[in-house]
């Protein structure tokens, strides 16, 4: 039996995982941060241990350190506490679902595994083509992109069987806890249309209630959010195209720049809602203006959390490695770029 749906809607900000000089984790300033993000920048779920907290490079009982401290930080403050559980174990996986489970987390999301990938198909076209030499060009040219798309239709539903098996038993490990699917194929390389992921998914994980979809295929999101915007909360992962995602019928969005802007994409939503979307736009251009200048000359982790410093004065420490710290021309431009938007002052 399907869970009854409390859907996750707004902005949620991709919490960063504070760090000492020592490069241990620091939960003592999360309670600042909380506070920080619900009085400074009016935003009231998060979502932890993902991408921007560096969750697969912490441990997995830091990551449940974080976890417990985050829920309990939030209490009476934040509206939903998301988890990131996803790991390349699926044994780490179900230990950290069942973790954020007991400790009462509104929900853990998955990230898919991406050393060993779901399972595939591999096809090799050109071999096909080196035996098709007594038919024309043309036809034999013709005959290898239909195999070729065949093949590519047998390989995505065998992805989606092998990612589905592997959501369906980490789900299981807390089954009274709301699930997500934390879909990110820039960087796992697990690439498949979402859409198709959906089709009948409640029947095969109860607890699911959504998707974090952080890719620029806004087709597929679209798709998505057209066939089961009524079931499940669509939540954008692209910052800079949060206003093209909810003009779609996103349900909302997670991403790391909610931390430290998102009174200015709250603003942005509310102008949407009203259709006002001259000034809609003008807020997104902001945020692009931002984002695109600062991606020029590399704009990752470490950058994104001297950012959120260089705002909210909260001391987060440097990335763990294999991420470098940014370095201080960087900080320097960033500072640059905050002070001409008008983001800082």
């Amino acid at each position: 039996m399907a869970m009854p749906r409390n859907k996750l809607h707004g902005l949620v900000a991709a919490t960063f995982t504070p760090m000492t000089q020592d490069n241990e984790i620091n939960l003592s300033v999360i309670g600042q941060y909380v506070d920080y993000l619900v009085k400074v920048q009016g935003i009231k779920n998060i979502f932890v241990n993902g991408t921007t907290g560096e969750g697969l490079s912490l441990t997995v009982e830091e990551r449940k350190l974080l976890a417990e401290e985050w829920i309990n930080q939030g209490k009476g403050k934040l509206d939903q506490v998301i988890i990131h559980v996803g790991s390349l174990s699926i044994k780490d996986s179900q230990q950290l679902a069942k973790h954020a489970a007991e400790y009462n987390a509104s929900g853990i999301a998955v990230i898919s595994p991406f050393f060993f990938k779901p399972q595939s198909i591999v096809f090799y076209p050109f071999l096909l083509k080196a035996n098709l030499s007594r038919l024309t060009s043309s036809r034999a040219t013709g005959f290898v992109q239909h195999v070729t798309e065949i093949s590519l239709g047998f390989e995505y539903q065998r992805i989606s069987k092998a990612l589905t098996e592997f959501l369906k038993e980490v789900a299981a490990a807390a089954p009274s806890t709301p699930f997500y699917y934390y879909h990110l194929p820039e960087l796992t390389g697990v690439s498949l249309n979402i859409v198709e992921l959906l089709d009948g998914i409640e029947k095969r994980i109860p607890t699911f209630q959504g998707l974090k979809f952080t890719s620029s295929d806004l087709l597929d999101f679209g798709q998505c959010v057209h066939k089961y915007k009524d079931k499940f909360a669509m939540l954008y992962g692209k910052d800079e195209l949060l206003l093209s995602a909810m003009v779609l019928g996103a349900s909302g969005a997670v991403g790391s720049t909610y931390n430290y802007i998102g009174n200015l994409c709250n603003k942005m939503l509310t102008v949407t809602e009203r259709g006002d979307f001259i000034t809609a736009r003008e807020h997104q251009a902001v945020v692009q203006e931002f984002i695109g200048s600062v991606s020029r000359f590399g704009f990752g982790v470490a950058e994104n959390k001297v950012t959120m410093m260089l705002v909210s004065g909260i001391p987060l420490g440097p990335p763990r490695l294999p991420l470098l710290e940014c370095s201080e021309e960087k900080r320097a431009k960033i500072l640059a770029k905050l002070k001409i938007l008008g983001i800082l002052t």
